[in-house]
């Protein structure tokens, strides 16, 4: 049918108002499942340490003669290990003019890009204390002060591939772990570490893992055997997916988008925590134009409290 002649129309009137919601989507991966489910600690100090110690091996020959005199065992001392903290930072600057206005979505663009910026840095640390980052003090001048990630840490129970190694370090982990060849993830890789992780005395709690080795550790037997006990639902669990049980106990499988993909990084959650010197927080810097500047910062490093609870099946294929 055809318009009739003179009908007023929105193509041509005046005075509309805008529809524009006061919903604004953003999708990004926002979990970060390795630093919520390891604990909380205060540092006090840029460097911070804490204590390990080891007990003797089992003495199978442990007998003695009644009445026999005594030779006495040397004590061993407990060992000192270290990290230090970074200062991770966000920043951004607002014009007067922006703040004042009337906006969609959030009152103060101010108090939202606080937000933000919280969310980015967390999404930072995460990334960060999953990588292969080796500690350092800094200089004070043009090297920034880092806190070693937990890659940095494990070299105890592990299984990398041909040329890889293990980090080296006696009180502050320093160094990186050295790549060797990938692999493909299996079954055996992760029963190995588990077993190794349990003779070490942890109690694996948690896997994290990235998107690719994600969906091949779902076709594992023990995450198919749980599914059958649980009406084939998907266990619930903090960050995860799955619940991978083995010889060892149920184990929460977390697909982490934060760590290098070839990473399959075991953790008893109760020997990992985040130190923080400074809680997150946004200061305000001194105003040299019509705008107001921001600095988000929080100050925070990666406290292992003995790497045999952490563990590690490393060099995987990523495809």
């Amino acid at each position: 049918m055809a318009v009739v002649a003179n009908t007023f129309q929105t193509y041509t009137a005046k005075g509309i108002r805008e529809d524009l919601s006061d919903l604004i989507s953003r999708v990004a991966m926002e979990e970060t499942p390795f630093i919520t489910n390891i604990g909380k600690e205060k540092a006090e100090n840029t460097f911070f340490e804490w204590q390990t110690q080891d007990l003797a091996t089992a003495d199978t020959n442990n007998a003695h003669v009644e009445g026999d005199d005594a030779t006495y065992q040397a004590v061993t001392p407990t060992v000192r290990v270290g990290n230090y903290t970074q200062i991770m930072k966000r920043n951004f600057i607002i014009s007067e003019t922006e703040e004042a206005v009337r906006k969609a979505g959030r009152a103060s663009e101010i108090n939202y890009q606080k937000i933000l910026k919280g969310v980015e840095i967390r999404r930072d640390a995460e990334a960060i204390l999953l990588s292969n980052q080796g500690a350092a003090a800094g200089d004070g001048a043009t090297i920034p002060r880092k806190t070693g990630s937990i890659l940095a840490f494990i070299k105890t129970n592990t299984s990398f591939g041909v040329g890889g190694a293990n980090p080296v370090y006696t009180n502050i982990p320093t160094g990186t772990r050295t790549d060797g060849t990938q692999r493909a993830f299996t079954e055996t890789l992760v029963k190995d570490v588990l077993q190794q992780m349990w003779r070490s005395g942890a109690k694996t709690d948690m896997v994290s893992v990235g998107g690719v080795n994600k969906q091949k550790f779902s076709t594992f037997a023990g995450i198919a055997q749980l599914r059958t006990e649980t009406g084939k639902k998907t266990a619930t669990i903090v960050g995860a997916a799955d619940v991978y049980l083995g010889d060892w106990g149920p184990v929460s499988i977390v697909a982490n988008a934060f760590q290098r993909e070839r990473d399959a990084i075991f953790v008893d959650t109760d020997y990992a925590a985040v130190s923080t010197l400074r809680p997150y927080y946004c200061k305000e810097r001194a105003q040299t134009g019509d705008a107001r500047k921001f600095e988000c910062i929080v100050e925070w490093g990666l406290k292992i409290r003995n790497e045999k609870g952490l563990g590690l099946v490393a060099d995987l294929t990523t495809t």
